[in-house]
């Protein structure tokens, strides 16, 4: 049966400057640990400490820039593009404009 998340939950961010992550499908608001669907609002500045996360993570980028490091390089996604991370890859992200 398909399932309707009325609202997403508003998580506390860690970076450098504040975020707003509002997930709609993870561990937080739905149990979910394969994946992680959430709206993230960064603003210019923001940067997180790199990590590993243990499920899927697919980011589409509405506006702006999302600068994602990884183990062998850097990929900046712009307004339109989107970028899938697999579980376990190292990466850090940022909007550095």
């Amino acid at each position: 049966m398909p399932e309707l998340i009325v609202a997403p939950r508003i998580i506390e961010a860690v970076g450098s400057v504040p975020e707003r992550i509002e997930e709609y499908v993870g561990r937080v608001n739905t149990g979910t640990a394969e994946i992680s669907v959430a709206r993230i609002i960064a603003p210019k500045g923001w940067e997180e400490p790199g990590q590993r996360p243990a499920f899927k993570e697919i980011s589409v980028v509405i506006s702006g820039c999302l600068k994602v490091e990884h183990e062998t390089g850097v990929i900046e996604v712009t307004a339109g593009q989107s970028i899938v991370e697999l579980p376990g890859e190292w990466v850090r992200h940022s909007a550095p404009y």
